[in-house]
């Protein structure tokens, strides 16, 4: 079929000259070291990711180190990345990889899709960075590099889309070179076949792309269907005793923000002294209503209004899922980001 002119050949000639290959897991793409970057990287900017990569390495240089961790410390290293289940997910396949595979990764498909949050496009990463085999892998920048080179309509995330994607990615994969064909791919996706402002003129794929022949590469891949973003509202009780203490409490390991640490919340102001007196066997003595705060999660819009409660302690009934911190000191748990600026605020 001559449509794939040798995509491979132009895209590795591409990568040679202009790909990017300082970033630093690229310098020891150890499985464990693709495997952290891939995660770090879903839904999240390269930028973004480097300094929370470095971090976490340093803290975590081995899977083991990983494995041995206390959650609250992993959730920390991650604190401000967002989507928190992925860093769950790799404390637990730590876990898992150290006592059922004896500390290495597995290196076949089926096994790593097997681990807690290993999907197909990841699992192919490790499989061609770290062990150099010949798999297609299916990011986000490869789905839209597909999608305009084949002018492939409709919205990736529909089932249909995604399998045509998954089938052209299969028929593109070279024999030689996996590895930074592999990367070739997200880098052309990052670079220059960017979401909103492609830069064909340097492309190496213009001459052979459909969407840039239909002068048209932004309408591909199509897009997610809009939907109404929910607004919720909850009160955050920002309980404070007399030496100056903050209490905070462990979410639920499921839902939103799980596992970190977080003020007790109420969804009605109706009576707070009753809730603090019952819960936590707290004595109010004064109360101030802060400014409220935006959080926008991917399905809904949260907005936050927290009450500075001076209060007067007689024994913490809730002792199980709450401590009282010295305001320095919760910075080293694992904290939403909204959380973690509140508190700032208050050094």
């Amino acid at each position: 079929m001559s449509h794939t002119f040798n995509f491979a050949d132009a895209l590795l000639d591409w990568f040679d000259q202009f790909g990017r290959k300082d970033l630093p897991w690229q310098q020891s793409p150890t499985p464990y070291h693709v495997w952290l970057s891939e995660i770090m990287l879903q839904q999240t900017q390269v930028n973004t990711v480097i300094d929370y990569y470095l971090r976490f390495t340093k803290r975590f240089p081995d899977i083991h180190a990983l494995a041995k961790a206390h959650q609250d410390d992993v959730l920390a290293h991650w604190s401000g990345l967002g989507y928190y289940a992925r860093a769950r997910n790799l404390h637990k396949t730590a876990q898992i990889v150290v006592s059922d595979f004896d500390g290495k990764m597995p290196d076949t498909l089926e096994a790593l899709i097997a681990l807690p949050g290993i999907g197909r496009s990841t699992a192919g990463a490790i499989l061609t960075l770290a062990y150099h085999r010949r798999f297609p892998i299916l990011d986000g920048n490869v789905k839209r590099v597909l999608a305009r080179f084949d002018a492939i309509p409709g919205w990736p995330g529909n089932k249909q889309v995604e399998t045509r994607l998954w089938q052209r990615a299969e028929d593109l994969l070279p024999d030689y070179r996996i590895a930074n064909y592999i990367q070739a791919q997200m880098d052309l996706g990052a670079t220059l076949c960017t979401r909103t402002k492609p830069d064909c003129p340097d492309c190496p794929m213009r001459s052979h792309c459909r969407a840039y022949a239909l002068g048209a590469p932004t309408d591909f891949p199509g897009k997610k269907p809009k939907k109404n973003i929910p607004q919720r509202q909850t009160h955050w009780l920002v309980l404070k005793n007399d030496t100056g203490e903050i209490f905070l409490e462990q979410r639920p390991q499921r839902g939103i923000w799980g596992g970190l640490w977080s003020f007790p919340e109420i969804e009605h102001l109706d009576d707070i002294d009753a809730v603090c007196q019952r819960r936590f066997q707290l004595k109010i003595f004064q109360r101030q209503s802060l400014p409220s705060l935006q959080h926008i999660f991917s399905h809904f819009k949260l907005t936050i209004h927290p009450h500075l409660l001076d209060c007067k302690v007689s024994g913490i009934a809730d002792k199980d899922s709450g401590n009282w911190y010295k305001i320095e000191d919760t910075l080293a748990l694992g904290l939403p980001a909204p959380v973690k600026a509140f508190l700032q605020s208050f050094l």
